[in-house]
């Protein structure tokens, strides 16, 4: 499993804004499997670790969640703050996946949305454990944008192919399901997914672009080139005024168990 990059704590700071706007929530049906399978119910008190902007918190937040927002990156935790300001169920901290600085056993459930692929993996599964209440369940969640399945969706991946900055080494489609199967032994691991999509005009798919990390930023030698081809790609594939950007929103959870080694206090 992974160990964490040193710099993946701020690779958003100066995203924020972009992040904000143009990047997704989830699908409904991520709640009513939760809330069949994983004991989720209004309530609950969840610590969603990498929260970032609060895209996540507010979702579950919105179900009747209580939740206590992990965010290491201090711009990406303050967006939280404001787009929550007056949420009374929501807190946000500064802490990280394998440091969330929460007490021993105090949340029914950990998630991490579109956030766990920047983890040490060993490390933030340990810390789950340690925070969560006994019975209680860990659910990871992304929306996999789809590659394939229409000119603009297959273009559109070649572009970051092309010009993103370490695109290949960082995206979350790196970890397989026979990693996460392993994250989550001894114990079984469940999954469900969702198709879900994102409608934008010419400003918001340029917006969407510059919310992710390997987007080229204004200044190198590849922005200029993204985002020429962003535009001809636009005019090429819009249908009236928009693309679509398709996802499928998957979601893996289940409960973890502690090493044997926690279990007898060695």
């Amino acid at each position: 499993m992974s160990s964490v990059d040193p710099d993946s704590k701020q690779r958003f700071t100066s995203r924020v804004d972009d992040y904000v706007k143009y990047r997704p929530s989830y699908p409904a049906g991520v709640i009513d499997v939760l809330r069949k399978r994983a004991n989720f119910a209004p309530g609950v008190t969840i610590a969603d670790i990498g929260c970032g902007t609060g895209i996540s918190s507010e979702f579950f937040l919105n179900a009747g969640a209580k939740v206590i927002g992990v965010e290491p990156n201090a711009a990406m935790r303050n967006a939280a703050v404001e787009s929550l300001r007056g949420r009374g169920d929501f807190r946000a901290v500064d802490g990280s996946a394998e440091h969330t600085t929460l007490a021993d056993h105090s949340v029914d459930m950990v998630i991490a949305a579109q956030a766990f692929h920047w983890f040490d993996h060993a490390a933030f599964r340990a810390e789950a454990v340690r925070i969560l209440k006994p019975q209680g369940y860990l659910a990871l969640i992304w929306n996999d944008r789809k590659l394939e399945g229409s000119p603009f969706l297959e273009a559109y991946e070649k572009l970051l192919l092309d010009f993103g900055v370490d695109y290949t080494a960082v995206r979350h489609n790196n970890i397989s399901d026979a990693d996460l199967d392993e994250f989550f032994k001894p114990g079984p691991m469940d999954k469900a997914v969702f198709p879900s999509e994102q409608a934008f005009d010419l400003q918001g798919l340029r917006g969407r672009l510059g919310s992710s990390s390997y987007a080229p930023p204004p200044g190198h030698a590849n922005h200029e080139k993204i985002m020429a081809g962003l535009d001809e790609l636009f005019t090429r594939t819009t249908e009236n005024g928009v693309v679509r950007m398709e996802y499928e929103t998957l979601v893996f959870f289940g409960q973890l168990e502690p090493p044997a080694s926690a279990l007898f206090g060695r």
